[in-house]
C-alpha cells in the first residue's frame, strides 16, 4: 500500500517523517498522476487559501473528489480539515471547500496565531489522552449526522471521522506520539 502526503504547501515534510516513522514509506503528491498512484492520503496543515489555489492551478481538485469519494483513506490535518469541509467561514468568497465530510468550519475559529494552545485530548480509540497542538485552528461549527466525534474541546469536535474521512482540527505531526498516524495508517490498511 501506498500512502501519499498532499505537498503542495505546509506541513507535508512533518506528516512524511511521522509516517516514515510508522513503517510506511510515504510519497508526496503533486499531480494528479501522483495522485493515482497511491492507496491513501493525509492532507496537511497550512494555509487553506494558497491549498485551495493549488489545487485549482494543479489539476488536483475533481481527482480528489473522485478518488475520496470512491474510498480513498483521507486524513486532513488542520488546513486538511478545511478543505474536506462541506462549508467554511471567514474565507474568500471565491474559495469552495471540498464538501467532503459533513462539517462546516471557521477558519482560525480558536483565534490568531496568539491564541494558538495545547490541550489533552480524550480520544476514541486510543488509552491514554493525545496532547493536541492547535496553531491558528478551525472549528467546527456544525458537525452533520454521518460524522462520528472521536475528540472534542469545550464541546466542539476536534477530531472527527466520516466513513473513509478523518480530521483534526490539530497538528499530531507536531509531536512525537505517532498512534494518530498509525490509527490511519492501520485503518488504510484495513480498508484494502
Amino acid at each position: 500500500m501506498k500512502v501519499g502526503v498532499l505537498a503542495l504547501q505546509g506541513a507535508f515534510a512533518s506528516h512524511h517523517a511521522a509516517l516514515t516513522a510508522t513503517g510506511v514509506n510515504p510519497t508526496e503528491v503533486r499531480t494528479p498522476q501522483d495522485l493515482a498512484d497511491v492507496d491513501a492520503l493525509v492532507i496537511p496543515g497550512g494555509e487553506s487559501t494558497t491549498m485551495l489555489m493549488l489545487l485549482d492551478s494543479s489539476q488536483l481538485r475533481t481527482p480528489l473528489v473522485e478518488r475520496i469519494q470512491n474510498g480513498l483513506p483521507v486524513f486532513g490535518t488542520c488546513a486538511g480539515m478545511i478543505l474536506l469541509s462541506a462549508h467554511m467561514a471567514d474565507g474568500r468568497p471565491d474559495q469552495q471547500p471540498l464538501g467532503l465530510i459533513d462539517l462546516d468550519v471557521r477558519r482560525n475559529g480558536y483565534g490568531r496565531q496568539i491564541a494558538s494552545f495545547e490541550a489533552d485530548l480524550d480520544i476514541n480509540g486510543l488509552d491514554h489522552p493525545f496532547r493536541g497542538v492547535f496553531i491558528r485552528a478551525p472549528l467546527a461549527q456544525r458537525i452533520g449526522p454521518k460524522v462520528e466525534v472521536l475528540a472534542s474541546v469545550d464541546g466542539h469536535g476536534v477530531l472527527c471521522q466520516q466513513e473513509n474521512i478523518l480530521v483534526s482540527s490539530f497538528h499530531p505531526e507536531l509531536t512525537n506520539d505517532l498512534r494518530l498516524h498509525q490509527l490511519f495508517v492501520d485503518r488504510a490498511f484495513a480498508a484494502q
